[in-house]
Parts: C-alpha cells; structure tokens; sequence
C-alpha cells in the first residue's frame, strides 16, 4: 500500500468505518477486517469501532420510525414490499429479527424503521439491538480479518498485492450498494 493511502487508512480508517457501519455495513467491515489483517488497523478497535456504528445507527433509525411511523412508510411505496416482509417476519418471529436482521441482505436497512414503526418497546430493542450489534461486528469483522489472512497464505505476498485486493472489495462493495439503490428505486 503507498504511503499515503497508508497513512490515510491510519488516520481515518476508524471514522470511516464508523460513518460506514451506521449507514450501512456489511462492506466496510469486511474492508476494515481485511485492513486490520494487515496491519493498519487494529481488529479490536474495529469490532468495537463497527459495533458502536451500528448500534447507533440502528437505535437512531429505530426511534425514527417510533416518531414517524406507518404513516411515513405509507407515503413510500418503494419500500412496501421490504416493510410488507419485516413486519410479516416480526409477527412470527421478533426476537430473532432483531437479533439477526444485520444478516438479511436487502432488507438490513429499512429493519430498525420498521421495528420502530411496530411500537416494540425501546428497551426490548435497546437490548436486543445491543446482542445483534456485538455478534454481528464480531462475525463480520473476523471475516474479514480471515480474508486477509487467506489471500496472504494463497499468494505468498499479498503485501505486494493487497492495494489490488482492496481495490476489489471497494468495487464489490460499491457494486452492492449501487445494485440494492437499484432495486429499492424500482
């Protein structure tokens, strides 16, 4: 990695994966995991990093959707067909979407809102949320901080490569994210 990326990564990798983790995340942990791996972040600080991003951002959405609620997702015809699913899946299972709703692609975001929405109560969620948070960034972050470590023994010197590597996940990463802006457009 050149110096400066390096030292971009040093001084605002953590930021980064904060912004990213509360609006988001799944990409920019598996990156930061990655990133860690080699040495320029530190895992710790990148699951407590993720951990308190996402907390955060799903707490914050959660009482969103309890100030606007069904009315507001009423007015957004887009999101009928993932709030319709949400809240069909929190009927027979509430628990467990709240636990697991971070490992639901394409429905990650809209969830808190909609758990919000639902009226459950802020400190079943604020629990719940805080379990679902901590495993989540546990998971995520080791995965990539696996994957690093897989494409080093694969290579030899994923240090000469890895520039290239993390070019990949920020392509797939943003590939991802444009395609679920696609669909939730459609």
């Amino acid at each position: 990695m050149n110096m400066d990326l390096q030292q971009y990564v040093i001084d605002y990798g953590y930021w980064a994966l904060f912004i990213g983790t509360f609006l988001e995340g799944e990409t920019i942990l598996v990156i930061a995991g990655f990133l860690a791996s080699r040495g320029y972040l530190e895992l710790p600080w990148v699951v407590v990093t993720a951990f308190l991003g996402t907390f955060a951002g799903d707490q914050t959405f959660f009482y969103l959707g309890r100030l606007k609620g069904i009315a507001f997702l009423e007015k957004r015809p887009l999101w009928h067909s993932k709030t319709d699913k949400v809240f069909d899946m929190l009927r027979r299972h509430q628990i467990k979407v709240v636990l697991g709703f971070r490992f639901l692609y394409g429905i990650r975001n809209v969830t808190p809102f909609v758990i919000g929405a639902s009226r459950m109560h802020p400190g079943k969620f604020f629990v719940l949320n805080f379990l679902g948070a901590l495993v989540w960034a546990i998971a995520v972050g080791f995965l990539g901080y696996q994957f690093g470590h897989l494409a080093e023994s694969m290579l030899g010197q994923a240090k000469k490569y890895e520039i290239y590597f993390l070019g990949v996940l920020i392509a797939v990463g943003l590939f991802l994210f444009w395609r679920s802006t696609r669909k939730s457009a459609k």
